[in-house]
């Protein structure tokens, strides 16, 4: 339970950190407002023309009697669209990092400057190009497996009693912990760290990793929140993969201390 309110708490530091350094929030938002502008522009499109899809891939039903056809039809575009809404809570993180990795790449480098004991900050020493290409391939095998369980508890959602109470729960715990492997991974790619073991690595505390990113999986289902937190959950995800690593973070005994002396008032 230490680590399920640790995880919150990076999420919170992250905001406040974006707070005092508010020069840089305008530059984290860019990426994310790119993104929102396509993924409405596609659910938008998928809502206007999503019926008349689903008719072409069903001409099997064509010849339906009423109401059947109707209902055959009004289910599957209401699945589609269902569906699509999962998938771009699941992707978005995922898509506005690839967009953004050298906007997110250069506020975890000064969040790492200013959390940093020595005001330095892990390089990978590799050209952009590299970094990019290494960030939108490990983001296209996240993005599979996050795919591959959306559509798996989508599946298990039809299950009776079960798919409304208990599948809900695990899809929520699921996208908290892939949110939280892209946002680590701006800083910890930068530290050589690969996808095999950037995974084994959150694997092995869990429950930090779903502090952080279950918060914020369900905040990402409100409109245009994801844009706005994207930036705060950047330094707070910079900071989480210091303690991931081992690495000291100034103020850390600091704010020790002072949640000692609270305690013992």
């Amino acid at each position: 339970m230490h680590d399920l309110g640790a995880g919150f708490g990076y999420l919170l530091k992250g905001q406040r950190w974006m707070a005092r350094h508010g020069r840089h929030y305008g530059f984290g938002l860019i990426p994310g407002l790119i993104t929102m502008v396509l993924y409405v522009a596609a659910l938008v499109a998928l809502a206007l023309w999503g019926e008349d899809f689903v008719t072409w891939t069903t001409p099997f039903a064509d010849d339906w009697s009423s109401p059947w056809q109707g209902l055959f039809r009004g289910f599957l575009t209401a699945v589609l669209f269902v569906l699509a809404l999962l998938l771009s809570v699941l992707t978005f993180t995922a898509v506005t990092l690839l967009i953004g990795q050298p906007f997110y790449e250069t506020l975890s480098e000064k969040v790492d400057r200013d959390v940093s004991p020595d005001g330095t900050a892990p390089e990978s020493g590799l050209p952009l190009w590299r970094d990019l290409w290494i960030s939108a391939r490990d983001s296209l095998r996240i993005l599979v497996r996050a795919v591959l369980w959306g559509v798996l508890l989508f599946a298990l959602g039809f299950l009776p009693f079960i798919g409304q109470t208990v599948i809900p729960v695990i899809g929520f715990f699921v996208t908290g912990f892939f949110l939280t492997e892209e946002l680590t991974a701006v800083a910890l790619q930068r530290r050589g760290v690969d996808l095999r073991a950037r995974l084994t690595l959150l694997r092995s505390r869990k429950t930090l990793i779903w502090g952080f990113g279950t918060p914020l999986g369900l905040s990402f289902l409100v409109p245009f929140v994801a844009v706005f937190l994207m930036p705060g959950a950047v330094a707070g995800a910079t900071m989480m993969a210091r303690e991931l690593l081992g690495e000291e973070t100034e103020g850390e005994g600091a704010e020790d201390e002072g949640e000692s002396s609270s305690t013992a008032l």
